[in-house]
């Protein structure tokens, strides 16, 4: 049937069509274009029912199938929706306006099914979008007689204006898309960046696998994860987050035999759709038995597998770990290997540095028996034996009378190692006559104009008190030994519930960053990092400050 012109069309009809194509292309949502499309035919052309039906991708059948006008329960009792065969495929096969006065008469009817509704009458367009066809709009049982030319005309427009207004609605809908999903990287993005400088700026081993597998876990939004450190051929679990059985995290695993392992060894990232069936017996021991999904990550630095980061079962209902989360993860796993491993040589630096700081204060015990303690016994050995060799009442008095003058110097000498060992004024008076006995005691030896201020308001943890002397005795020996300082104030203070202590000397200073700080400078870190609090030294010549902030705890 050829085509009509829009002279068929009344001045009412084109002032309809106009303002249904500007209600069409202002719609954004597809769903809304196709009712909308629907009503607007229904009305123009009088049509009792309307469908659409949208072609596939093999453009031979009909994907979708949207109608108007047919209830609910007329489409349940129907069944199954049409998918383009008889004379609905006449249009996919011919894509041109088709009018039937009779539906039924076609050479293509099949008919219709069980419980559908009387139809005769019958006006079918398709839709083109850019020239291809995209679907086609049905129109059947016209109120009064067949449809004419003008509804051909209108139905027509009406696909044109749809077309357009579909085109807009799946560029609209795919912007959409475009920028969540761009949104959606951004935001993922800049959470991997932040995790990456919060984990790559610690180098406490045990801080750094807690951040690891915490906000590992928030990258992929995971149910669980399980950090495994590779160690003499074991996988040890060394940290966990999220739903991870009690008693896991110390576990080992044998790398041989176990799929952990194999991945350890691969070097390459996994993503497991059915963890029970990829993990074996000696997986079990992750802590995770009832997950279903996994992505599993080797930690690798400079070539070295250091150990695997492991996420089970993402928190939201899904499929599993997409291809993103595994980017992601890589990503991550990237840095947090270069923390872990930087960590693990820090660890293993301070422990050297720790048995060097005990050797090296043992030497000096060594050295102070030797060169004054034991000389002196050797001495006073010396001169008894003389006397006794003489064997005279005056050789053996004046050797008695030495001797004793020479136990009561060795005694006070002993006694000064034991109050530096353990000050008894400490376990039984407290923190501030220890302190001022030590300050005392410093003063006098190495020359020194000291300034002791201590408010603590009594006694305090016993384990806090031996902390803070032993932090003010070593810094007290260091200025002793390397500053050459004139004057030094020591101030201990109680603030509410931290404990702040500061060591002031006016000495030459030295550079706190430099690696080769000193056994000395090593060992008080090591004190108050174990006693839960934070070192700060500052130095340049003529002044050098070490300020301590601890948690403060009273006596029990």
């Amino acid at each position: 049937m050829g085509r009509v012109g829009v002279e068929t069309l009344d001045q009412r009809r084109l002032a309809a069509l106009l303002a249904a194509g500007r209600g069409l292309v202002a719609q954004l949502q597809l769903d809304a274009v196709l009712e909308e499309l629907l009503r607007v035919a229904c009305e123009l052309t009088g049509a009792r029912y309307a469908a659409l039906g949208v072609l596939g991708d093999d453009r031979r059948t009909l994907a979708r199938f949207v109608t108007r006008g047919v209830e609910p329960a007329v489409h349940a009792a129907i069944g199954d929706l049409p998918r383009g065969r008889g004379v609905l495929g006449e249009l996919i096969r011919d894509p041109r306006p088709l009018r039937l006065a009779d539906v039924s008469s076609h050479p293509a009817s099949y008919g219709f099914p069980a419980h559908h509704p009387p139809m005769r009458t019958f006006l079918g367009v398709p839709v083109l979008i850019r020239g291809e066809p995209w679907g086609n709009l049905y129109l059947t049982e016209k109120d009064a007689g067949e449809f004419d030319a003008a509804d051909e005309e209108t139905a027509v427009v009406l696909a044109d204006w749809a077309a357009i207004a579909v085109e807009n609605a799946r560029l609209y809908e795919e912007a959409g898309e475009r920028r969540d999903e761009a949104e959606h990287a951004v935001r993922r993005l800049e959470a991997a960046m932040a995790i990456a400088r919060a984990v790559g700026s610690e180098t406490d081993l045990d801080r750094v696998l807690e951040l690891v597998v915490k906000r590992g876990r928030a990258l992929v939004d995971a149910r669980s994860v399980v950090l495994l450190l590779a160690e003499h051929g074991d996988l040890h679990l060394a940290a966990a987050a999220g739903e991870v059985a009690p008693g896991a995290v110390g576990t080992r695993l044998p790398i041989s035999g176990s799929a952990a392992g194999a991945i350890l060894h691969a070097g390459r990232p996994e993503r497991i759709a059915d963890v029970s069936a990829r993990l074996g017996m000696a997986d079990q021991s992750l802590g995770v038995p009832d997950s279903r999904t996994a992505l599993l990550v080797p930690l690798i630095y400079r070539g070295t597998p250091h150990g695997l980061l492991a996420a089970f079962d993402r928190s939201a209902p899904d499929n599993g770990f997409a291809d993103e989360d595994e980017r992601l993860l890589v990503a991550f796993a990237a840095s947090a290997a270069t923390a872990v491993a930087t960590a693990r040589s820090v660890a293993d630096e301070r422990l050297r540095h720790s048995l060097a700081a005990a050797e090296q204060e043992r030497r000096r015990w060594a050295r102070e028996l030797h060169d004054e303690t034991l000389q002196a016994f050797g001495a006073l050995q010396v001169l008894l034996s003389s006397a006794l060799r003489r064997a005279t009442p005056g050789a053996i008095e004046q050797a008695a009378r030495e001797a004793v003058e020479h136990i009561g110097t060795e005694i006070e000498n002993l006694r000064t190692l034991i109050t530096e060992l353990r000050p008894a004024a400490l376990d039984e008076l407290g923190l501030e006559p220890a302190l001022e006995s030590l300050t005392r005691r410093m003063a006098t030896v190495e020359g020194l104009e000291l300034d002791l201020a201590v408010d603590v308001g009594g006694r305090l943890d016993r384990d806090l008190e031996t902390t803070v002397y032993r932090l003010v005795q070593e810094a007290l020996t260091n200025i002793g030994k390397h500053a050459r300082a004139d004057r030094v104030s020591v101030h201990v203070e109680l603030d509410y519930d931290a404990l702040r202590v500061e060591i002031r000397d006016d000495g030459r200073g030295f550079d706190p960053r430099s690696p080769a700080e000193g056994f000395g400078l090593l060992g008080m870190r090591e004190r108050v990092t174990l006693a839960g609090g934070e070192l700060d030294v500052s130095s340049h010549p003529g002044e050098t400050v070490i300020r301590a902030t601890l948690p403060a705890t009273a006596a029990a």
